[in-house]
């Protein structure tokens, strides 16, 4: 059996808004928000459109797949946790549907990423509740 080693960075704070984004993940499946009134897509999850200020919200699978919009290689953290796993790269992917993320890219060396690559949702289960949806080369 494998041994599994603690999660040591922050764990999200789960509540009413974000409560069926992170249940989705920990079944591996990736959802967004769409505004039933104006149609706006949105990523993370909000009461409210910051669109139209309608409340009349719906989830929306998605596809999985999208596209390093923008990122940053980070060379130094020394918070417990991130400083194990450096170079790590911390991305911005505009998911087929239109919603931006902040991820992180994982399967690929940091030097190997470029803007407009495209890529995959991987999920990283880091409890027995929470599982981060990461991104990887497609």
């Amino acid at each position: 059996m494998a041994e599994t080693r603690p999660y040591k960075k922050p764990l999200p704070r789960v509540d009413e808004e974000s409560r069926g984004y992170w249940e989705a993940l920990a079944r591996h499946e990736l959802y967004f928000q769409r505004c039933r009134d104006c149609g706006t897509a949105r990523s993370y999850p909000r009461a409210v459109c910051p669109s139209c200020l309608s409340s009349a919200t719906e989830w929306v699978r998605a596809s999985g797949r999208g596209t390093v919009y923008t990122f940053t290689v980070t060379q130094q953290n020394q918070t417990a946790g991130f400083r194990d796993e450096l170079p790590y790269v911390l991305a911005m992917v505009e998911l087929e549907e239109g919603p931006r993320l902040v991820t992180n890219l994982v399967g690929c060396a940091p030097d190997d990423v470029r803007t407009g690559m495209p890529v995959e949702v991987a999920f990283e289960d880091v409890t027995g509740e929470i599982a981060l949806p990461k991104f990887r080369p497609a």
